[in-house]
């Protein structure tokens, strides 16, 4: 059977919200090989979005993966016929490895050699978005690592927007007993951050240890209330919704706790520090890679009746939540 791609321009926050659960796509046998990409380097306007078709495809499947990217409405989808492959390996291949402090990550294609003294994590390119290759997903990758370095003791850790779980799985891998929870909005990233976990020898569960695993929008979740107050509490999502969520973020974090937040402009960064001061946290660093900070921010102690306070527990239970 013939190869065929389609290539649609489109915008960052259109390819980290593409609904790859979508009916319209669902429908379509064989279902495409969707890939997104950024064409123009720190510019949240050039991304593309590219889909792979076994077979030509027909307007009615054109017209499922255009509706993926409203910004690109007006453009006529026109598939072109490829050589066949094995399209997903070979759009990995193009990829460069990431070394980000004490950190390796590559794909199933590029490993090549793991250098000394680091921990390599294979992270895929694929249906979630995020491979490691992100100035946002590095930047958080050395905030970990300083945090590590300045000896930071951490058990009870949430990665909030996990896309594929590997800040979780290097947040682990530095404070190896900790309790660890990844959540994200899209029940998709939820499934490759499983089967990443399995790439990569991460265990799953809700041990100490263990990453345990939620679909959820910010917050709301009974896992996620149920484990705070966090310790640390990474969240490499988009500016809005850091916004929209500090009240509730700042409150599952523990007093003294750290908040680690990327996905941002360098223009949006004082207004996300701004909406985390207001709820008790204060900055202190910023890491820059590009046009993409990666931001810092401790949570001060509180007294009385505002105090967030943990939950006995038992020998082997996750940290239990305290009061909001």
């Amino acid at each position: 059977m013939s190869s065929w791609k389609l290539i649609l321009p489109c915008t960052r926050d259109e390819a980290e919200r593409i609904d790859f659960e979508n009916p319209a796509l669902a429908a379509l046998t064989p279902s495409p090989v969707l890939l997104t990409s950024e064409r123009v380097a720190d510019d949240p306007t050039s991304w593309q979005l590219e889909a792979f078709f076994d077979g030509k495809p027909n307007s009615a499947a054109l017209a499922a993966v255009q509706a993926l990217v409203p910004s690109a409405a007006g453009i006529r989808p026109v598939a072109e016929r490829i050589r066949d492959a094995d399209w997903v390996t070979l759009s990995q291949a193009g990829i460069e490895p990431v070394h980000a402090g004490r950190f390796y990550v590559h794909t199933v294609t590029n490993k090549g050699a793991v250098p000394a003294g680091t921990k390599a994590f294979r992270i895929d390119a694929g249906l979630a978005f995020g491979t490691g290759t992100h100035e946002t997903t590095s930047g958080c990758l050395i905030a970990l690592d300083g945090l590590k370095a300045r000896g930071a003791v951490v058990r009870n850790l949430l990665d909030l927007g996990t896309g594929t779980g590997l800040l979780a799985f290097a947040a682990l891998h530095l404070w190896p007993r900790a309790y660890a929870t990844a959540s994200d909005i899209d029940p998709r990233s939820i499934e490759v951050t499983a089967e990443n976990a399995g790439h990569n020898g991460v265990a799953l569960g809700g041990g100490a240890g263990q990453v345990a695993l939620a679909v959820a929008p910010g917050m709301e979740h009974p896992l996620l209330i149920g484990r705070a107050p966090y310790d640390l509490i990474i969240a490499n999502i988009l500016a809005g919704p850091l916004v929209e969520l500090a009240p509730t973020v700042s409150m599952a974090l523990a007093e003294g706790g750290t908040l680690i937040l990327a996905g941002l402009l360098d223009s949006q960064a004082e207004t996300v520090a701004q909406a985390y001061r207001r709820q008790g946290l204060r900055l202190t660093g910023r890491i820059d890679r590009g046009a993409w900070p990666t931001l810092k921010l401790v949570k001060r102690a509180r007294h009385g009746a505002d105090r967030t306070t943990r939950l006995s527990r038992g020998k082997g239970e996750a940290p239990g939540f305290g009061s909001w």
